[in-house]
């Protein structure tokens, strides 16, 4: 594991040399960043870091302990750069003995004195008085550290009393650089030693021969003194006097010392109680300590001050330490629910939920801190969720839309994605708006549109969090290293595994939360009663438009997107990919439903300006209408990844089918509509506001009221258009789209426009052919007009001429409005006429010869005039009338006929011109 910091090092202390407990400043490089950094603090192999000050990171103030070596270096320890070196070291130096009489201008420490007549120091066992020097030659310390002779020697000691003395490792720490020769003269001392040893109590006796005899001597003079005198008799035994003199010198001197003796064991307690705080200073004033660093928030400073005092007083037997300890518990304790608390209380950043749970984590806290963290941020996204709904809701039922947001359907208003709206442009039909300056389209928008958007947003910032904390305690990262050493985060790994379902259930739960509230607000009949009420109450004024609702879809894909750049499992969000599924279908729903009623009112803007082909703009507005309708609906229609054909549904097909099929059944109703408006109704004022066309009222007739027959053929007109190209062009734009079912679509269509329009057609066709015929069979017996009785023909009678003149008046009018019609319409009225004409020359009973001249003349000549026109069932008629009629026999008779046509003819060659500009029109 690589350091961010270089490892500590030891250059000066001061002072360099003293005795046990001397206070030392140490100074150095790279000696810690702080108190906790601090790990380790060495001084000739004893532990110091109790005592140890932390002042900067060049600088430590401690006191030495009692060391084992009498020289040697200080070595410094950190978190952030590991174990130190040092380049100086420190002498220990061993304090002098001082009576118990002698005066001192310090206090002493008596630990190591020990007193073999009064035995007042019980501590220390009478092997202490060992000599130093076992080998009797000088010691000379080797460098090698401690820890590797620990590691080379396990179990084993350089301590000569210990019963697992190692003779090696003595040698390698005391005389790794002495001489062979001198080993040899530590062999000789060890030898005279062991032989002394030997001799036991004799050699004791041998030297210390002539005390005994002089000791002898002197209790043999005595007790003949004793005996010559005879004072045993007189005054009793002399060794009872003999006591009591001792006794009363004993109590003599006791009486002498007491005062000196009772001082000395009152500065013992004294300097033993003195010692006792300022060695364990730093447990007596850990609860205060805490209860600062508490206050201030330096939460590290009291858990490294927790673990040192666990792991120095935690199995004490001392009751005032265990005093003050259980103390130190008590704070710790309060700080552990403090935490807690903190930790559970919303809202909270990833940053301090993960710090609150490390913390815990190394005060050891009972049961899963970060499972209920994690259990009481899913009750509070949930909260957030329904107090979201209940706001808007409120407002809307309050009719204040002070809050809601101002969206701008032509630019994104706000920084984040989900606040991103695709550009859309007004349905202006028949016309287009240009404005002289790029101005912005703001929109207020509906209440259920700004709470999807608030409550994806909060969605989509929560969850994130949720997640990540989530994960984070999955993988243990959660933790400290020392709970990672203590196993604890082992232990969470396993807890981890074994909440995934119950984790799984929180997200699906917030999912599901999601789901149903934008149901309760844009698709409530998806919900079932008793879910109505828990994520409904939204008062449903008007329908959500089309854009509306493209707009909801783009937020909620956008949140989907978000949610999935998080690998949430897709298991987990398949139920907001059923939603989108169901708001696309209800958007295209809505938006043919609205599209049908913007159709129906295309009625209203027809202006009954015809363009060179005959058509007015209402096909054009009808095709732009679905059109734009369609674009609309684009991305709605496109599939996400991850998402469904909204058509994958038979349903689905069949109800876009239908919406479909009334949309163009609609148009036709349109048409029907204006075919059959009375004249009266005729209303200018509803003409195209395309105020971009140069145009606009140059192509307006003079007249702008129309009759009826012309407004029915202006709309037979629309309808050949519409089935030779709008339909066909609609069709290839529901295909182009995905649209299923589009030959019924079109079939269905077609056909019902092909009935209106042959019914439209009749209805022209008998009111310009009725008149027409009407006036046949008057004007042929006009003036007692009789075939038998007539005089020799001169020309075609008026009759004739006047159902020409009529035949070209609505070849003139259908020729204004349509040219393709005139065919159309002048066969069709031919067809009636003929058809009259054939009745009326098989009713006459018998012609004269004259009389068969004359009506033989009046159907050729019509005949003729017409000729462009003749369909089948004309031919039939007129060959009829001709069947009718008695045969030419004399060719005076038939050279008179042809004489006859062709004066007619020549006559009327101004009048029949126009049927010969249709005759080269229908060739070209």
């Amino acid at each position: 594991m690589s350091r961010s910091r270089q490892p500590p090092l030891v250059t000066g202390i001061s002072p360099n040399e003293g005795i046990s407990w001397t206070k030392v400043t140490i100074r150095g490089e790279n000696l810690g960043t702080g108190p906790t950094d601090l790990i380790g603090l060495t001084i000739c192999g004893h532990n110091c870091l109790l005592t140890a000050e932390w002042m900067s990171a060049s600088k430590i103030v401690c006191r030495v302990g009692q060391a084992k070596n009498d020289k040697g270096d200080i070595i410094v320890t950190t978190k952030s750069g590991g174990r130190g070196t040092s380049t100086v070291s420190f002498k220990l130096l061993k304090p002098e003995k001082i009576g118990i009489l002698d005066q001192s201008a310090v206090w002493v420490d008596e630990m190591n004195y020990y007193d073999t007549r009064t035995d007042r120091n019980k501590g220390i066992p009478p092997l202490s008085l060992r000599p130093a020097n076992p080998l009797g030659i000088e010691i000379d310390k080797g460098r090698f550290p401690q820890k590797d002779l620990e590691a080379l020697f396990p179990g084993m000691s350089a301590d000569f009393t210990s019963e697992n003395f190692s003779a090696a490792w003595y040698l390698i720490e005391n005389h790794s650089t002495t001489s062979f020769d001198q080993l040899k003269m530590a062999v000789m001392n060890l030898k005279k030693q062991a032989n002394k040893k030997n001799e036991g109590s004799l050699a004791y006796v041998k030297g210390g021969l002539s005390t005994f005899f002089e000791a002898q001597d002197a209790l043999s003079a005595i007790h003949q003194k004793l005996e010559a005198d005879g004072t045993e008799k007189v005054e009793g035994s002399m060794t009872q006097k003999l006591e009591n003199v001792l006794n009363r010198a004993s109590n003599t001197a006791d009486t002498l010392f007491q005062e000196v003796l009772g001082r000395k064991d009152k500065a013992d307690s004294t300097r033993n109680a003195l010692n006792v705080l300022q060695r364990f200073k730093f447990l007596f004033n850990l609860p205060l300590n805490i209860e600062r660093n508490i206050q201030k928030g330096d939460y590290d400073v009291v858990i490294n001050d927790y673990e040192k005092a666990k792991s120095l007083f935690g199995k004490t037997e001392v009751q005032v330490f265990k005093k003050y300890y259980a103390e130190v518990e008590t704070r710790i304790e309060a700080l552990r629910e403090l935490l807690l608390n903190k930790l559970l209380e919303t809202p909270s950043t990833l940053h301090d939920q993960k710090r609150y749970i490390r913390y815990l984590s190394d005060l050891h806290a009972s049961g899963d801190p970060a499972w209920q963290c994690i259990g009481a941020q899913h009750k509070w996204i949930l909260q957030l969720m329904h107090n979201c709904k209940e706001s808007y809701v409120k407002d809307q039922k309050g009719n204040s839309l002070l809050h809601s947001p101002m969206l701008d359907l032509d630019s994104d208003v706000r920084p984040s994605p989900l606040g991103h709206l695709s550009q859309t442009a007004s349905l202006k039909r028949g016309s287009s708006f240009h404005s002289g300056h790029d101005d912005t389209w703001h929109c207020k928008a509906p209440q259920q549109v700004a709470f999807v958007e608030k409550l994806t947003k909060l969605v989509v910032i929560q969850l994130p969090n949720f997640w990540k904390l989530w994960i984070s305690y999955v993988n243990g990262s959660l933790f400290s290293e020392t709970a990672e050493k203590s196993g604890q985060m082992e232990r969470s790994k396993k807890n981890a595994r074994q909440r995934q379902n119950d984790f799984k259930k929180m997200i699906q739960e917030v999912m599901q939360s999601l789901a149903k509230l934008i149901r309760g607000a844009l698709l409530p009949f998806s919900l079932r009663e008793g879910e109505l009420r828990q994520y409904g109450g939204w008062e449903m004024k008007s329908e959500l438009s089309g854009q509306w609702l493209t707009h909801v879809i783009q937020t909620v894909r956008l949140s989907y997107e978000s949610l999935t750049a998080l690998e949430i499992p897709n298991d987990m969000l398949h139920i907001i990919q059923d939603l989108i599924l169901d708001l696309r279908v209800h958007c295209i729903m809505v938006t043919l439903q609205h599209t049908a009623e913007d159709v129906k009112r295309l009625a209203e803007k027809e202006d009954w300006v015809v363009d060179n082909e005959g058509l007015t703009s209402l096909p054009s507005q009808f095709e732009q209408c679905i059109v734009h309708s369609l674009q609309s609906l684009k991305s709605v229609l496109d599939c996400k990844p991850g998402e469904a054909s909204v058509f994958q549904q038979q349903k689905t097909q069949e109800d876009v089918c239908q919406l479909s099929i009334g949309i163009m059944q609609v148009f036709i109703d349109c048409l029907e509509q204006l075919s059959t408006k009375p004249d009266c109704d005729a209303d200018t004022t509803h003409l195209s506001a395309d105020v971009s066309s140069p145009d606009l009222f140059g192509s307006i007739h003079e007249d702008s009221s129309l009759s009826s027959e012309k407004k029915l053929l202006i709309v037979l007109s629309n309808c050949c258009y519409l089935e030779r190209h709008t339909f066909i062009n609609v069709a290839e734009h529901f295909e182009k789209h995905s649209f299923q079912g589009v030959e019924k679509i079109t079939q269905i269509s077609m056909e019902s426009l092909k009935e209106l329009d042959q019914r439209l057609f009749e209805i022209y066709i008998e009111l310009k052919a009725d008149p027409i015929v009407g006036s046949l069979e008057p004007g042929i017996y006009a003036g007692y007009f009789d075939w038998k009785d007539c005089l020799i023909p001169t020309g075609v009678r008026n009759y004739l001429k006047e159902a020409l003149v009529n035949i070209i008046a609505v070849h003139a009018e259908v020729f204004t409005i349509s040219k393709e019609l005139v065919p159309r319409v002048l066969s069709r009225l031919v067809e009636s006429v003929a058809e009259e004409l054939s009745r009326l020359m098989q009713c006459v009973s018998s012609f004269s010869k004259n009389g068969a001249l004359q009506a033989r003349l009046e159907i050729c000549a019509l005949r003729d005039a017409v000729a462009v026109y003749l369909t089948p069932e004309s031919n039939s008629s007129f060959k009829q009338a001709l069947e009718a009629l008695p045969q030419l026999l004399s060719g005076a008779d038939k050279k008179l006929l042809e004489e006859l046509l062709n004066k007619f003819k020549s006559s009327m060659h101004l009048q029949l011109t126009c049927f010969q500009a249709s005759s080269a029109m229908m060739k070209t």
